[in-house]
């Protein structure tokens, strides 16, 4: 009879436990708080120093959870961690890096501009620093460029005078040459005067004419000749000498030739030299 008993219970003892297992909550299949692993990933990053990141992930967790107060404790890390950033860049400097992390900073934290005041005006001090570098150095290199410039012109002068110097030692030097003697080419220059014929006057050959007045011409401006031209006709005066001035023009323009006229019916046409002395 007992026996019987301690078996009935054992059977109820068993079968409570099983009916109190299988109505225990299962904690191991709960699901995971997704703020909580949200929050984790932005510590992470935090703590890496994936700022950007992290400000990626701040910036969804205030999408998700506006009214978090662990919010306003991470943003203040992000901003903190951007000033640490903007300094370590102003310390190596890189200004351009330090101002975006500066202005990342205020962005988060705009309620408290005391909190990059200090950035703020190390970076100012910083530029104001480099541009005045900048300006000192564009003054030493424009004072260099005017010293080189004005050395190279004194030198340029120094030679030009050196050759001037040397070109009239030269001359100095140099014996002078007296003009070449002009040569006649129809008149004997040492005579008081010389008749070259006109034959060809008579013969109206004015090829033949013209020819001779191109020598005639020469002698008259290498000697300044004065030039009398007798001929039958007073009609064959302007003729012959405006083809004997023609060519003594060409010869030099600036001498203005002494022509006169003789008429001599009987005579063969001529012209009649007198060298100047």
């Amino acid at each position: 009879m007992m026996s019987f008993a301690t078996r009935c219970l054992s059977i109820v003892a068993i079968s409570l436990l099983v009916a109190a297992c299988q109505s225990a909550p299962q904690v191991a299949n709960l699901p995971t708080d997704d703020l909580v692993s949200a929050f984790r990933q932005l510590e992470q990053s935090l703590a890496g120093g994936q700022l950007d990141d992290a400000e990626s992930q701040l910036n969804a967790l205030q999408q998700r959870a506006s009214g978090d107060t662990r919010l306003e404790q991470y943003q203040r890390q992000l901003a903190e961690a951007y000033l640490l950033q903007g300094q370590q860049a102003l310390q190596s400097g890189d200004l351009n890096s330090a101002a975006t992390a500066l202005s990342r900073a205020r962005s988060l934290m705009p309620q408290a501009p005391a909190l990059t005041t200090g950035l703020d005006g190390a970076i100012a001090q910083a530029r104001e620093t480099e541009q005045t570098t900048a300006a000192q150095a564009r003054k030493a290199a424009d004072q260099a460029a005017s010293r080189a410039e004005a050395a190279r012109l004194e030198q340029a002068r120094q030679l030009r005078l050196a050759a001037e110097h040397q070109a009239a030692v030269l001359k100095a030097t140099q014996p002078t040459s007296a003009p070449a003697k002009a040569r006649a080419k129809l008149i004997d220059p040492a005579t008081a005067s010389s008749v070259v014929p006109l034959p060809m006057l008579d013969k109206q050959d004015n090829e033949r004419l013209r020819s001779l007045l191109d020598t005639v011409a020469e002698d008259v401006v290498a000697f300044r000749c004065a030039v009398r031209i007798e001929v039958r006709q007073a009609k064959d005066f302007p003729w012959v000498a405006a083809l004997l001035n023609a060519r003594i023009k060409r010869l030099d323009p600036s001498f203005n030739a002494r022509l006169s006229q003789a008429i001599k019916p009987g005579q063969v046409p001529q012209l009649v030299l007198t060298p100047h002395r």
